[in-house]
């Protein structure tokens, strides 16, 4: 579910639809939870479908730790990519604002932690990187963990309007991490190996 404070706009004819803020998000605010509506294709799943349904998982679905497509019931499956994206992904099935979002500002990722299954070439924002690659999770792991600890600490002193739809021992995990009793976990453990499965990704 993404976070209710978010509109599903058209962009421009080179990006297509996007999600905006409607409201100030601050740094910190949970963007998106993976909830009981979101559902799991497995490769057998896919490949079992006519040409119309794979298109639109091929568009609209990014690939788990366990090699399984996962759709976004809700506008959360338009969120664009960027290079410099405003929300990071977390290995706990949540997204986390990095940065302040804006009302009217497009709510954004990094498709390199979405496990695709081909490069494809970003939209120039002057950026260092240019395309987006299977393995990126292998590569810019830490610096996205890095970047998800200096706002982790944020997320009891924020409004986070999406707790209720996180699971419970989610909470409790985060809590722990929060009181130094656990360690927060890599980004990384999001990676499944691409090459292991023949399913197309977005």
């Amino acid at each position: 579910m993404i976070h209710p404070h978010t509109e599903l706009r058209f962009i421009s004819n080179e990006v297509g639809y996007g999600v905006v803020a409607t409201k100030f998000i601050p740094a910190g605010t949970i963007t998106w939870v993976l909830d009981k509506l979101d559902r799991e294709f497995t490769p057998l799943d896919f490949q079992n479908m006519e040409p119309l349904y794979q298109e639109i998982l091929d568009t609209y679905t990014y690939r788990n730790n366990n090699g399984n497509l996962v759709l976004c019931w809700d506008h959360g499956r338009y969120v664009n990519h960027s290079f410099n994206s405003n929300c990071l992904t977390t290995a706990y099935d949540f997204e986390i604002a990095i940065r302040d979002i804006q009302r009217g500002e497009q709510l954004t990722d990094d498709y390199g932690y979405l496990n695709i299954s081909s490069p494809f070439r970003g939209i120039n924002e002057g950026t260092k990187r240019k395309t987006v690659y299977p393995d990126d999770l292998l590569k810019y792991h830490k610096v996205w963990d890095n970047k998800i600890k200096k706002v982790f600490h944020k997320i009891k002193k924020v409004d986070q309007p999406l707790v209720p739809v996180l699971n419970p021992n989610t909470w409790d995990k985060i809590e722990r991490i929060l009181n130094g009793e656990e360690a927060l976990a890599s980004i990384l453990s999001n990676y499944f190996d691409t090459e292991k499965s023949t399913v197309p990704s977005n």
